[in-house]
Parts: structure tokens; sequence; C-alpha cells
């Protein structure tokens, strides 16, 4: 059987179809006729060999409670070892439903109230919303932008916001949302050795990482034996297969006492099983789904070309963050001289876009805003075309 869904090109109209993307501006104060661009999931179909496994799993017709056995295992791992040297072992599996439950479980594990946890802003802002939602502190370690036209990381900060805060949890973002940074085994193992030296538990928020273009992704967890102890590992197929309405993820502990600390969140949470169709979704993209993978990297690849050179011939005072990872445009507007608000005001009523304006992921993102560019070239074209109207 032959992949089926390959062209990317292909405009699929998601109105109507209880899409958050697409069906809900109102409900999000934006009005109703935006282009969205905003949540990180893709335009694209799914492989048709996730579609033939779903629909053969609904022909059965009965539903009740499910778990995985070896083979769904295998597949994870399979695929971990094929794209990322790592081989994760099956005792160290958790299956959740999303990363955010996850990290929010993570909290509740590894933390006190009151207790600070470690984040590097501008970030995938829930990181932030599960540590104050969960009666903890944000402690920040910003993010620096370069000559390099890349984002660093201040590592005597980090250390000293440890020291000082009494940290005992950092999330780190491995690829980082928003910024396009695939760290280096170099960075990972300064950032690893300090958690290690100081009893930091490291949250790795791994979701992006088969979308590399520049670079290699480093399980953090693989850089170092030690790094095991004290690491909790966050993967899904939702953003490489486009399956996030699914609500699976694969989380891996290989401490078994953090593994039963976060085991017994999840059971006070009333959490015991994920659902059969994600179950069934993630067995067959991470078997079968590698030529739809190859494919859709070659395009979203090529469309991230695009906007880069669409930004520096025909959007003036924007500049293109250098994206090494994730399908997710980091855009810097500050040189357009435009408050933060006016620019949030012209996209959305102007241009008639819906990004994800930088202030979300922290006040370092001010005058910044995310675009998603896993969609048809057509209406990456659209939106880009449209945002000439905000830099007149």
């Amino acid at each position: 059987m032959a992949e089926r869904n390959l062209d990317f090109d292909k405009v699929i109209n998601r109105k109507n179809t209880d899409c958050i993307k697409y069906d809900f501006a109102q409900t999000f104060g934006m009005p109703e006729d935006v282009l969205p661009f905003w949540v990180a999931d893709m335009d694209f179909e799914v492989s048709s060999y996730i579609e033939d496994a779903l629909a053969a799993r609904v022909r059965h017709g009965i539903f009740g409670y499910s778990d995985c056995s070896a083979h769904y295992f295998n597949a994870v791992q399979g695929w971990m070892k094929k794209h990322h040297n790592w081989e994760p072992q099956e005792e160290w599996l958790i299956k959740t439903p999303g990363i955010v439950f996850a990290l929010a479980m993570a909290v509740k594990a590894y933390t006190r109230q009151g207790d600070g946890v470690l984040i590097q802003p501008p970030v995938y802002h829930p990181f932030s919303k599960v540590v104050t939602d969960n009666g903890r502190r944000v402690v920040e370690n910003p993010l620096y932008l370069g000559e390099d036209n890349r984002y660093h990381i201040d590592f005597a900060d980090f250390e000293q916001k440890i020291i000082a805060e009494k940290i005992r949890l950092f999330f780190l973002c491995n690829p980082h949302n928003p910024v396009g940074r695939v760290w280096t085994k170099e960075e990972l193992t300064r950032l690893g050795d300090i958690c290690v030296k100081h009893n930091v538990v490291v949250v790795s928020d791994e979701i992006h990482h088969d979308f590399i273009w520049s670079g290699v992704h480093e399980v953090f967890t693989n850089i170092k034996k030690e790094y095991e102890e004290i690491s909790m590992t966050c993967t899904s197929p939702s953003k490489t297969f486009n399956i996030a309405g699914l609500q699976i993820s694969n989380i891996f502990i290989p401490n078994s006492t953090l593994r039963r600390k976060f085991q017994r969140e999840l059971d006070a949470a009333g959490t015991s099983h994920v659902g059969v169709m994600g179950l069934t979704a993630c067995e067959a993209a991470y078997k079968n789904g590698g030529e739809w993978y190859q494919a859709m990297c070659a395009y979203v690849r090529d469309n991230i070309a695009f906007v880069k050179q669409y930004v520096e011939e025909r959007l003036a005072g924007v500049t293109m963050i250098e994206t090494e990872g994730t399908y997710l445009v980091w855009l810097d507007f500050r040189a357009t001289g435009l408050s933060a608000e006016e620019l949030d005001r012209r996209i959305i009523h102007e241009a008639k876009l819906w990004l994800d304006s930088g202030e979300i992921f922290g006040d370092s993102g001010k005058g910044f805003q995310r675009i998603n560019a896993a969609c048809p070239r057509s209406v990456l074209k659209e939106g880009l075309q449209r945002l000439r109207v905000v830099v007149q």
C-alpha cells in the first residue's frame, strides 16, 4: 500500500469542523474573517496510513477501555532510535493525554506550593501558566538575541537563579518554541551539569524534535547517563503527524523514584487510560508514516525559506529570526517603530491576520510575532501579502 496524502499544496476547508484554529475566532476575541496562523497544528491531511488505521479501528465498532501492548512501544522506540539515536526503555514510559497536562503533573510531583519553577522566555506560554495555576512561582532565565540572529542562554544567570530561588524544577524547551533554536550538545551539557550539581529536575519538552532544519536534535536525557537520574522527556506524535486532537503523548522517566511521584499525581487526577484512537494513530504513524513525514518536512522547509525571502525582500523593518527547528517562524517587528499594541491592532484589524503576539511568550517577546508555516504555500503567501499592510 502506497502513501496517498502527499499533496501539501491542497487547500482543505477546515471551517465548521470544530477546529480551534478556524472556528473559534470570535470566542477568542478576534474578528470572524481573520486568516489564522496562530495555533501550532498543520493544515495538511495526515498520512493515509493513519487514516486507514483509524478507519479500521472504527469499523471494529467497539470502543471499550484500552491500553497498549508491546507492538505500540516497539513502534515508538523504533522511531526514537532511527530518528534520534535514542533507545528509551519500556518501563520508563507513561502515556498522558497531552504534554501540557504532563507539565502540570510534573509541577505537582516535583515541587511544593510557593516553590519557583525555572523557564527560559520568550517561551511556549503554557509553561508559565501551569506553574502559576498550581500555586508555584515563575522564575525566569531570559534568552538573549545575539548579533548572529540567534537566541542564546545566559548560563551565569541560569545558575544564579537556581541558587537564589532554590529551584528544584526546570522546564527546558528543546527545540525551543517560539525562537526556533536547536540547542547544541555543548549548550545542553552546560545546562545539564548545572542541574545535576544543584539537584534540579529537568522536564524536557521535545515535542518539536522531528522538525530540525539546522544542526542535530540532542535528546537531553541521552547526553549523559547521570541526566537520566534528573530528567523527564516529553514526546508526542501530535506535532510530527498533525494529530493533536487525538490527545496522546509519550513521557519517559528513567529514574524510578521520579516516575513513581509522577504516576502518583496522575492517579490523584483520576487519569488511568488514554484514548484508543490516539494509541492507534500513534502506532500507525511511527510504523508507517515515514514517507509522509519526509515529504512534509521537505515542503515545510521550503515554506520557511519562502518566508525568509519574502520578509527580506518585501517587509521593511521586519527581521526573521533564524529558524533552526520547529515549523514556527519568529518575526521581529521592533525596527518598524510600532508599539506592541499598535502592531497587534494593525495585524488583526487591517491585515486581517491571526498570529501569536510575541508578548504572550513573555515580556521579552514584545515587538515579535509567531507565524505557523505548516500550511499550503498559497495560504502562506496570502498571509505574507497581508502583512505588507502592517509595515507600509
